[in-house]
């Protein structure tokens, strides 16, 4: 007899993970730099584990490198470059937040984040052309080892400045979702593919919400 659930199976690596921002950058030359926040979403129905991987361990301090989220609630993980010398000035590292229901071990989802050391933000270099971005993207991930970070004690967050440009395009993005048609509506220009169902449309409407409280709160 097939069991029946509320909730359809989840395939390992297939839930979306929604960590913010996407890049950590440290500059050398200011000391609050050394010190970042990842925020972890969880727009779901049910609470998420999480672990925290490092292609590089030795040279950051990670704050709660693993634990829970609760449904429709998020987590703050701060992270701190403590191996600041000239010698990574330049070198991308990165970092692997895997995902997982409490009951289970097989990762659900994953997101990585690169991590930059760079001398001074006066100095940043220009931003290379989106289809190199990509690409060496894509180069730096499939050479990636992660390995498990060592877990510290809660810290509370602290964040200054105003909201970043990623912050601004996600939320224009999940504003584009919600206009657009929802599917099984008969009378609309739009394409079919471009039609959401009600519950990425409920997600939507979920990430928007936390963006805003992102906003206010810089």
């Amino acid at each position: 007899m097939q069991q029946q659930s509320g909730q359809p199976e989840l395939v390992e690596g297939s839930l979306p993970v929604f960590v913010f921002p996407t890049e950590l950058v440290f500059y050398a030359d200011e000391q609050t730099s050394h010190k970042q926040v990842l925020t972890l979403y969880n727009p779901y129905e049910f609470a998420l584990k999480f672990k925290v991987l490092c292609t590089a361990p030795n040279k950051y301090t990670v704050v709660d490198a693993t634990g829970a989220v609760k449904p429709q609630c998020c987590v703050d993980i701060v992270i701190r470059h403590k191996d600041v010398r000239a010698c990574h000035y330049g070198v991308s590292d990165k970092f692997r937040l895997q995902v997982s229901e409490q009951s289970q071990r097989k990762a659900l989802g994953r997101k990585e984040v690169t991590a930059t050391l760079r001398p001074s933000a006066a100095q940043e270099p220009p931003s290379p052309r989106p289809q190199e971005e990509e690409r060496q993207m894509r180069e730096q991930l499939a050479d990636s080892v992660f390995f498990e970070q060592t877990t510290f004690q809660t810290e509370s967050r602290s964040q200054s400045g105003g909201p970043s440009l990623l912050t601004v395009l996600l939320g224009l993005v999940c504003m584009a979702a919600l206009m657009l048609p929802t599917l099984g509506e008969q009378e609309s220009t739009v394409p079919v593919y471009l039609h959401l169902s009600v519950t990425k449309k409920l997600v939507a409407a979920y990430v928007l919400g936390l963006l805003t409280m992102v906003i206010l709160r810089t």
